[in-house]
């Protein structure tokens, strides 16, 4: 295991460049051993890594891929969010799954963004927020009752003279 760990601590370090050799390689991977090494070095190339994953997740109908990819996405974080919620509209449904998975490991970083989306004037992705806040557990529903509370007392009619 220290081999694989130092593997995934030098192919993070060649960043930007080592990604798309890295994702044809999580393509390729043959079991979750070999998915979950070339994910963690995929997320620790960072940043840079988030649209390219999202391509390779729109065009790579495989679960196993989807899975370890949303999985790297998770682990990225911050950088991840915006992009992840921006693919959602034109996601197929699975792969809206998988978002959803990678928005739920980034946790609470994500919830002001998938907040902001409970207003959306699309219907999906007013879904699709309420979905992933709903699967965050107690933060994100919490979240959501606040923002509708919020909404609900903008909405009100003041109070008689």
């Amino acid at each position: 295991m220290p081999v694989r760990r130092e593997a995934v601590r030098h192919l993070s370090l060649a960043g930007k460049n080592a990604i798309p050799s890295l994702i044809q390689a999580l393509k390729d991977a043959m079991n979750d051993d070999t998915r979950w090494y070339v994910a963690v070095a995929l997320a620790g190339t960072g940043g840079d890594a988030v649209q390219p994953l999202l391509t390779a997740m729109h065009d790579e109908k495989d679960p196993h891929f989807r899975r370890y990819a949303a999985a790297a996405l998770g682990h990225i974080g911050n950088p991840a969010i915006d992009p992840l919620i921006a693919a959602l509209p034109g996601a197929d449904r699975e792969l809206r799954g998988f978002i959803a998975q990678a928005l739920c490991r980034i946790g609470e970083p994500a919830l002001g963004a998938l907040r902001l989306q409970l207003g959306s004037d699309d219907a999906v992705m007013r879904t699709c927020s309420e979905l992933i806040l709903w699967q965050m557990g107690e933060a994100g529903i919490d979240a959501m009752v606040e923002t509708y509370a919020a909404e609900d007392e903008g909405n009100r009619a003041p109070p008689a003279p």
